[in-house]
C-alpha cells in the first residue's frame, strides 16, 4: 500500500453507507481496512440492485453498482459475530487495529463483549468510533435512522426543492445520499483527530458521531441565517438566499448555472450581457441590493441570457471570468476534458469481470501518492488471508 496512511489498520464492522465511506476514505489514504461482514449475508448494500456488474460473459453478478461505490481497496472476512468463534476472532483483530468502525444499534456490540472498553483491555490504543442515526445518548439512541429520514429530520428537506405553489413545488432530497456521505466524511475526521492525540497521549479515544448531528451541522449558513433573523429559511428552487445571481438561467437551447459571487463579478457579468448600466444602479450595484432586489433583476438577466445558446454564454462567460457551467448529466461529467484529465475514473482488475470502472479519491499528495489497486472485495474473498495473520488457520469464525 502506498498513501499516508499505510501504517494504519482499520477494523470496519459498519455496513450500509456511513461507515463503508468512512472506510473507503481510509483505505484510499492507504490504511489496510478489514471489512468483516455476515457469513453467507455481506453488506445489506450488496443487494441493492439492479444495477449489477455484469461478468466477462454478460451476466449480471451479485456486486451491486450501490457496493462498489464504497467498499473500494478493502479486505472482506465472513464472521459471525453472534458465535463465539466470531467474537473471539474480532478480538483478535482489534487487538491489532488502530481504528474500529462500527454503526450497530446502541448496546449491541457491548452485548457481545466487543465494546470499547471491552477491546482496550486488549489494545489501550485502539480508537473506537461508533456511528448511528441518533447517537450513543439521548430519547432517540435506540432508533434506527436512514439517510432518507435523516435528511427530513434534519431541516435539509425544507429548505431543498421548489416553493410551494411553482411547478414541482415541494420538499425535496438531495439526489446522493449526502447525510450518510458527510457522516462518513465527519468520521474519517474525528478518528485522524483522535489518531493525531494518540500520538501524544498514547492512549486510544472513543468516537460518537451521529447523522441527525451532521445533518443539524450541515444546515451551515441556513441555520445561521435563522439563527440570527429569527425567521425560518424556506425553499427557493435554485436561488441562493444569500448571495446574487447564482440561479439556474434558461437560456435558447437549455440551462445555464451563474455563481456571481461579489460585486466585482457583477461588474464583469453585466458587461458580458450587454447591460453595464445594471452594475451601476443603486438597486443592483452590491449583493445586498441585489438580495433585495431579486425580483426586479432576476427577469431582466433571464430576458438577456434568452438571446444566446449556453455554448455562447459559457464562451462570453469564461472570458469576462464569470462564474458559471452547464448542467451536465452523470455521463457528461466523465466525459468533461477537466473530470479525464485529472483521472477521477479509474479501471481496477475485478475477478468477476476483468475489470470495475472505480470512482477515485479526489485527495492528491505529492510525497505519499495514493495508489488505486483494489476493487471492491468479493464476500469473504479475504478471509483465509486474514486468519493467517491471526495465526488462525484451520479454525472457523463462522
Amino acid at each position: 500500500m502506498t498513501g499516508p496512511l499505510k501504517h494504519i489498520r482499520i477494523l470496519d464492522l459498519s455496513r450500509i453507507m456511513a461507515g463503508p465511506w468512512a472506510g473507503q476514505i481510509l483505505a484510499d489514504l492507504g490504511a489496510e481496512v478489514i471489512k468483516v461482514e455476515r457469513a453467507g449475508v455481506g453488506d445489506d448494500t450488496r443487494r441493492w440492485g439492479p444495477p449489477y456488474l455484469k461478468d466477462a460473459d454478460g451476466n449480471d453478478t451479485e456486486e451491486s453498482g450501490y457496493y462498489l461505490s464504497v467498499n473500494r481497496g478493502k479486505k472482506s472476512v465472513e464472521i459471525d459475530l453472534a458465535s463465539p468463534e466470531g467474537q473471539a476472532t474480532i478480538r483478535a483483530l482489534a487487538a491489532r487495529s488502530d481504528i474500529l468502525l462500527e454503526n450497530f444499534k446502541v448496546g449491541t456490540l457491548e452485548r457481545y463483549g466487543l465494546g470499547a472498553e471491552d477491546l482496550r483491555k486488549d489494545n489501550p490504543n485502539l480508537i473506537y468510533c461508533s456511528i448511528t442515526g441518533f447517537g450513543q445518548d439521548g430519547p432517540r439512541a435506540k432508533d434506527v435512522a436512514y439517510d432518507f429520514m435523516i435528511q427530513a429530520m434534519g431541516g435539509l428537506m425544507s429548505i431543498t426543492g421548489a416553493p410551494d405553489g411553482e411547478p414541482a413545488g415541494g420538499p425535496q432530497k438531495v439526489g446522493v445520499p449526502i447525510i450518510d456521505i458527510m457522516t462518513g466524511m465527519y468520521s474519517v475526521i474525528a478518528v485522524l483527530a483522535a489518531l493525531a492525540e494518540r500520538s501524544q497521549s498514547g492512549k486510544g479515544d472513543t468516537v460518537d458521531v451521529a447523522m441527525l448531528d451532521v445533518a443539524t451541522a450541515m444546515l451551515a449558513n441556513q441555520a445561521m441565517n435563522h439563527l440570527v433573523s429569527g425567521t425560518t429559511p424556506v425553499r427557493r428552487g435554485n436561488k441562493h438566499p444569500n448571495i446574487q445571481p447564482q440561479d439556474v438561467f434558461p437560456v435558447r437551447d437549455g440551462h445555464i448555472v451563474l455563481a456571481v459571487g461579489n460585486d466585482e463579478q457583477f461588474v464583469r457579468f453585466s458587461e458580458a450581457i450587454g447591460q453595464p448600466e445594471l452594475a451601476a444602479d443603486p438597486r443592483y450595484a452590491t449583493n445586498h441590493a441585489r438580495v433585495e432586489n431579486l425580483d426586479t433583476l432576476h427577469p431582466l438577466i433571464c430576458a438577456r441570457l434568452g438571446e444566446k445558446n449556453l455554448s455562447a454564454w459559457i464562451e462570453i462567460f469564461g472570458e469576462q471570468k464569470v462564474p458559471c457551467g452547464p448542467i451536465n448529466t452523470v455521463p457528461m461529467v466523465f466525459a468533461d476534458p477537466q473530470v479525464q484529465h485529472r483521472q477521477m475514473l479509474r479501471d481496477l482488475p475485478h475477478p468477476l469481470s476483468g475489470t470495475v470502472p472505480s470512482v477515485i479519491s479526489p485527495m492528491r499528495f505529492e510525497r505519499s501518492p495514493l495508489s488505486f489497486d483494489h476493487a471492491p472485495p468479493l464476500l469473504g474473498e479475504h478471509t483465509d488471508e486474514v486468519m493467517r495473520m491471526l495465526g488462525l488457520t484451520g479454525e472457523k469464525s463462522q
